[in-house]
């Protein structure tokens, strides 16, 4: 049996004197064959964004990928904001 996937991460980077809002959520989701796929979602908020999806042999290698993106984008400014969905137009 398969470990319940994490909740999506969900993060904001605003900065108004940029004129900058932008979005970055990161999901983990289990293929058909028993793999764990990393979907990126980014953008500006209020947009769809591009999505990236990453398949790995173990979940245990998905999670590490995603708390290192997370990690670089926190550096970067982003902030955890509350993990109901991605924002969408």
């Amino acid at each position: 049996m398969l470990a319940p996937v994490p909740e999506p991460v969900c993060l904001e980077r605003r900065d108004p004197a940029q004129n900058m809002a932008r979005f970055y959520v990161l999901a983990l989701q289990y293929t058909l064959f028993g793999e764990t796929s990393l979907i990126q979602n980014w953008g500006r908020i209020g947009a769809w964004g591009q999505v990236r999806t990453e398949t790995f042999c173990d979940a245990e290698a998905a999670l590490a990928a995603a708390r290192s993106i997370e990690r670089v984008k926190t550096r970067r400014g982003y902030r955890r904001v509350a993990s109901t969905a991605a924002p969408r137009p």
